[in-house]
C-alpha cells in the first residue's frame, strides 16, 4: 500500500511541485503520467524515501516514512522496496551473482546464494550467474537488474521508465516479466512512464497525471 497526503517537494532550482493526494491499494497498479521533467521521477524518489519531501507524508506498506531514521530508512527501503530505475546501474565490476548480492549488503542481511539462484532462475538467466555485466544483451541485462528488484520478495516495486528506447516485442516481454514478478510477490506496483504501450499491458492500473497543481496546494498558496 502506498498513500501520500499534501505531499510536495522543491528542488533548490525549479518550482515547488506539489502532488496529489493517492491511495494505492497492496497489490495494486498505480501509473504515473507525465512530461519529461514534470516530477514522476521525483515521486518515485519521494515514495521510495530517496527524498525528504518540503512537506505532507509518505506512507508506504504501512510505515510513515518520516518517523524512520535514515539508517533505519535505508534498510527499510533495502528490505520493502524493489526500484526498478531507467539506467540499470549494474556493477561492470562484479558478477551478476555479485550485483544481486549487494542487496543483502543494503538490507543489513547475510548473502543468500540460494535466493540469488532463484531470483535469476525465475527471470530465465539462471545460467549468466558467473558473467559481468558487459557479457549480457540488453535483454538479458534488464532481466538481471528485474531479478535483483524482487530479491527480496518486495512489498513495494517502482518502476522508472522501464520501456524506454525498446521496440515493441521486447516491451511487451518486459512488462509480461514486470506484472508477472508483481503478482509472484503481492506487491504494490508503479510504474513512470509516458509510453501509451504500458497504458494496453494495465488497462485496470489507476492513472495518476502529474503536473496539474491539487486543489489542495491552490488553497495552501491563496
Amino acid at each position: 500500500m502506498i498513500q501520500t497526503q499534501a505531499l510536495h517537494f522543491h528542488y533548490a532550482t525549479s518550482p515547488e511541485m506539489f502532488f496529489a493526494d493517492l491511495r494505492v491499494p497492496q497489490g495494486g497498479t498505480l501509473l504515473l503520467h507525465g512530461n519529461s521533467g514534470s516530477g514522476k521521477s521525483t515521486w518515485l524518489a519521494l515514495a521510495a524515501g530517496m527524498l525528504t519531501p518540503a512537506g505532507g507524508e509518505v506512507t508506504v506498506a504501512g510505515e510513515r516514512l518520516s518517523r524512520l531514521s535514515r539508517t533505519r530508512l535505508d534498510h527499510w527501503r533495502a528490505r520493502t522496496v524493489g526500484f526498478l530505475p531507467q539506467k540499470l546501474h549494474l556493477s561492470d565490476a562484479l558478477t551478476v551473482e555479485g550485483n544481486l548480492a549487494l542487496a543483502y549488503f543494503a538490507a543489513g542481511l547475510p548473502e543468500d546464494a540460494g535466493t540469488i539462484a532463484r531470483s535469476l532462475r525465475t527471470l530465465g538467466v539462471g545460467d549468466l550467474a558467473d558473467r559481468k555485466p558487459t557479457q549480457l544483451s540488453g535483454g538479458q541485462a534488464q532481466r538481471v537488474a528485474l531479478a535483483r528488484t524482487i530479491l527480496m520478495q518486495p512489498k513495494v516495486i517502482l518502476a522508472d521508465e522501464p520501456t524506454a528506447s525498446l521496440d515493441d516485442d521486447a516491451a511487451r516481454d518486459g512488462l509480461e516479466l514486470l506484472r508477472s514478478c508483481a503478482q509472484q510477490c503481492n506487491a504494490t506496483l508503479v510504474i513512470a512512464t509516458h509510453d501509451r504501450r504500458v497504458q494496453d499491458t494495465f488497462p485496470d492500473a489507476l492513472v495518476y497525471r502529474i503536473g496539474v497543481q491539487p486543489e489542495w496546494a491552490r488553497r495552501m498558496r491563496t
